[in-house]
């Protein structure tokens, strides 16, 4: 059965769990690097190797980035809340135990929202909560053997928790990416799920369409992009569904998300709170904040991305472009600078096509940009004043991004300047047309389409730099008037 036909019958119901890694220079509980890449268990110490005797220190830089987070999700921020001793045995847990919070987290509440197929969409947080991550396994291929490396051990992770308001694959996808976004534009976090910096875990369940009970949830790990969060989850509703179409029933589990497969598989049943043996953590005392520090971290977060995004539909852009501009902090700031001396709409235009398709050709982000955001706006103010076309606009943009010059130079130089000179303008439309009889026949039978033709002879005529509306007027109005 399709899935759309499986769901005119069930609905999912979808809660993801995810992890984000802080970008710190030190571990959570100790001085250790946090900085990722280096070789295999160098960013390690007696702490981070669990040795007896030593203890943890928490770092005021996470405690931050975890507050700039839950500020900018929402939350309440608790001025107490506390440490706890999450146990699990893995070799990549040298203590045997996990740092983290259980029943006093530090956020509570808040929402994450995002815009999927112009609808906007709110999806309520049940918690923020700060704590150390694990080490890393790799399994050798072909061989009986895991290696173990520890770097990662200690790193301080916010893990958010989401209420069970999703209800697709497609809306797990854009809320995770929402995430993505807010963790680097508030500058927590680079988000990269490839290198581990964002990873997610997804429930899911299935209810008949109409019920308000939840159904018996499964927990897939293991999904490292935003590809694979929409692939895991859409193969788990059918899954699900299959088995329960068939009669049978879904077992509370742990499934592990095999990419190269495209399917899950059956990993272990799943954990309660009360198998991890929560007990407060006897070596950090309660975490209290004052409410004028917590303020000082709200008054230095920047404008948010749903909120700018807002500000430019008001200011007149459209809702894409908003989109377009907001999707990363550094773009929308490229924007703000270009947007101040010239027409918004005129920026946006050109960022969102010169300018961005020359950073995916060239794989650069927008603060690599050989052409700032001064000089976009001084080549634009260029257009608006029509001192030059937009074609020749375009062919100074290339040298700019080539050799770093500005528009005012490069135009000077080249004597790229507009003509405007009405004269000059009505000299070459003539030209034009006596050099073009056939053409200019068929235009006065009807063709009225060739205009397009004579506009392009008159442009190449003057090296593009002929006034674009000055020379469709005046050649309109000759043809049209019959004059030679």
């Amino acid at each position: 059965m399709s899935l759309a036909k499986l769901l005119e019958k069930w609905e999912p119901v979808i809660g993801l769990e995810c992890h984000v890694q802080l970008a710190t220079t030190t571990k959570a509980f100790t001085s250790a690097s946090a900085t990722f890449g280096g070789a295999p268990n160098t960013h390690v110490d007696p702490y981070t190797l669990g040795l007896p005797g030593t203890l943890p220190v928490l770092s005021r830089a996470t405690i931050e980035a975890a507050v700039r987070l839950g500020l900018a999700a929402g939350c309440r921020i608790r001025t107490l809340s506390r440490f706890s001793r999450k146990h699990y045995f893995y070799p990549d847990l040298p203590k045997g135990y996990q740092i983290s919070q259980y029943d006093e987290p530090l956020c509570e509440g808040g929402a994450i929202e995002f815009v999927l197929d112009g609808k906007p969409h709110s999806v309520r947080l049940t918690r923020i909560h700060v704590e150390e991550d694990a080490g890393k396994n790799t399994h050798v291929a072909g061989a009986p053997i895991s290696l173990l490396d520890l770097n990662r051990a200690g790193v301080p992770l916010c893990e958010i928790v989401s209420e069970p308001d999703l209800r697709s694959a497609e809306e797990a996808g854009a809320y995770l990416r929402a995430i993505r976004q807010l963790v680097r534009w508030i500058g927590i976090s680079d988000g990269n799920m490839e290198e581990g910096s964002l990873r997610c875990d997804a429930n899911v369940s299935l209810r008949p369409r109409g019920a308000t009970a939840y159904g018996t949830k499964t927990e897939l790990k293991n999904i490292n992009s935003f590809k694979f969060v929409e692939a895991a989850i859409t193969y788990e509703i059918i899954r699900q569904a299959d088995l329960l179409e068939r009669g049978g029933r879904v077992v509370q589990e742990t499934r592990l998300w095999s990419p190269g497969e495209g399917v899950s598989k059956s990993m272990r049943s799943k954990e309660s709170a009360h198998d991890y043996r929560y007990f407060p953590e006897p070596d950090l005392p309660p975490l209290r904040l004052d409410e004028a520090w917590i303020d000082g971290v709200r008054a230095a977060l920047p404008e948010l991305p749903m909120a700018r995004s807002a500000r430019y539909v008001r200011d007149g852009l459209s809702a894409y472009d908003a989109s377009v501009l907001t999707a990363e902090r550094d773009l929308a700031d490229y924007f703000d600078v270009v947007a101040a001396k010239v027409t918004p709409k005129l920026a946006a235009n050109w960022i969102g096509t010169e300018l961005l398709a020359k950073l995916n050709q060239t794989s650069q982000p927008i603060s690599a940009s050989p052409v700032a955001a001064e000089a976009l706006a001084e080549l634009i103010g260029l257009v608006e004043d029509k001192t030059i076309s937009g074609k020749i606009a375009k062919e100074v943009f290339e040298e700019m991004w080539t050799t770093g010059r500005g528009a005012k130079a490069i135009v000077a130089d080249k004597g790229l300047t507009q003509v405007t000179d009405a004269g000059a303008i009505e000299a070459a439309c003539r030209e034009a047309i006596a050099a073009n009889p056939q053409k200019t026949a068929q235009y006065r039978s009807g063709k009225v389409g060739l205009l397009g033709f004579f506009v392009g002879q008159v442009m190449k005529a003057t090296g593009g730099r002929a006034n674009p509306e000055m020379v469709n007027e005046t050649l309109k109005r000759l043809l049209d008037e019959g004059q030679p």
